[in-house]
């Protein structure tokens, strides 16, 4: 029999999905399981949860993605357990599946820090899901006001309120603003849309706070003129379902509002406690599996794990390692240096340690503002508004799965450029 590869986790990631093309001519039997039945390209899930984009533009069937690799074998399913010692994985109904060489890849999910109460009332945005219950949240959220007599209760639910200030919650707030003052004036009868308040609150000084100082500055201008209200160094010390209470140098203030997203938290899949268990390893505060310098879990040379779910350092030769953040672009790389590795060790060759290529951030802010910072050769290249919204459309556009979704995005943005419709505007009632 020829070696059998097992990757968990392809659908909501890109590591996975990586590794698994990147085997396509190897001598291998591959199974890829996950517990969707699609890959999700996630920097743009915010334009699904804000009626930009509808689901198909932005997400992938994996067993259409994997058609033409016949070495490949897609399955449906969410891995339970493993076994180290007899290489095996079971799945939630039962079955186990059997590997020589195993990548994990399961990705990450919301961190509430301790709170995980306060999901019911602030939901994530890591998922297809997550994007239709935020949709829903906000669109009917107009819809209440629209019927409300009372003033503060139509103040509340007019009221949204986006918690974290990183590439998430600032391309969230910012489009959030432009349906209100763009989109949806003259739709309704007894509110003015435009009066709606978005606020963005972020814990520490400032937005972006990856990004080089400028450029954070730049997005909070960019962010204010779209009507957005930045409250930095605000913690949040409570959620309920009438709003949340924010901590900041002023005091405590209570936030009344029925639409409240989270995005100020990461923490890696479940699975990574399962297997650092199975292994008798350990995780990070964040959920993250420690690895070796070529992926490899310690003691397991047949187990990687790659993306958010690993706790991975770049060894770039002459210079110390550096932590890999929890970027697509890392994901990518190291699922195609699991790949690469993996046939190294069947090779009978030594493995090489993974290093990291940074090659920027870039964060759209709204209707032609963004900010990008980029790593040239000649050194950091850092510029924001109009030009930096051309940059970050063409490359995400550039970076989707499959030539269809790339020309329908294209379609889908074009109209919404020139008439500020948003028409994925479909929402249901919850049963």
């Amino acid at each position: 029999m020829r070696p059998q590869v097992l990757i968990i986790g392809c659908g909501c990631g890109f590591g996975g999905l990586e590794a698994a093309r990147a085997l396509r001519a190897a001598d291998v039997d591959i199974t890829v399981v996950d517990k969707t039945n699609h890959h999700l390209f996630q920097p743009l899930l915010y334009q699904v949860a804000t009626a930009g984009l509808s689901a198909p533009s932005i997400a992938a069937p994996i067993r259409h993605l994997f058609r033409h690799q016949r070495n490949v074998t897609t399955l449906l399913g969410e891995v339970v357990a493993l076994d180290p010692r007899g290489k095996t994985a079971t799945l939630k109904d039962g079955a186990q599946l059997r590997w020589d060489h195993l990548i994990v890849a399961a990705g990450a999910t919301h961190s509430y820090f301790g709170r995980d109460e306060w999901a019911a009332f602030a939901p994530g945005l890591k998922t297809l899901d997550d994007a239709f219950e935020i949709r829903r949240r906000v669109l009917l959220a107009f819809e209440a006001a629209e019927r409300e007599d009372d003033p503060a209760r139509r103040a509340a639910l007019l009221r949204f309120v986006v918690v974290g200030g990183g590439p998430t919650g600032v391309e969230l707030a910012g489009t959030f603003a432009e349906i209100a003052r763009h989109t949806l004036p003259g739709e309704f009868r007894r509110i003015d849309p435009r009066q709606a308040q978005v606020l963005l609150v972020e814990g520490s000084p400032r937005v972006l706070a990856a990004m080089p100082e400028r450029l954070s500055e730049r997005a909070r201008e960019q962010l204010t003129a779209l009507g957005v209200q930045v409250e930095v160094g605000a913690r949040v010390t409570s959620i309920d379902d009438e709003g949340l209470d924010i901590t900041t140098t002023a005091g405590q203030e209570r936030l009344a509002s029925r639409c409240i997203v989270w995005a100020a938290g990461v923490a890696a899949s479940p699975l990574g406690r399962t297997l650092a268990d199975a292994t008798g390893g350990s995780v990070d505060r964040a959920g993250r599996v420690p690895v070796e310098a070529d992926l490899s879990l310690p003691g397991h040379p047949d187990i990687q794990v790659i993306g958010d779910l690993a706790a991975a350092m770049s060894h770039a030769p002459g210079q110390p390692p550096k932590a890999v953040p929890g970027v697509s672009p890392g994901a990518k790389q190291m699922g195609r240096h699991a790949a690469a590795n993996l046939m190294r060790r069947l090779r009978g060759q030594a493995t090489l340690p993974f290093r990291y290529r940074d090659y920027g951030n870039l964060a759209t802010i709204g209707r032609n503002s963004a900010v990008v910072d980029l790593g040239t050769p000649a050194g950091p290249l850092r510029f924001s508004g109009y030009p930096a919204w051309l940059f970050w459309l063409f490359a995400h556009v550039y970076f989707l799965i499959g030539y269809r979704n790339r020309f329908v995005v294209l379609l889908d943005w074009a109209w919404a450029y020139w008439t500020y419709d948003r028409g994925a505007r479909v929402v249901t009632q919850k049963r």
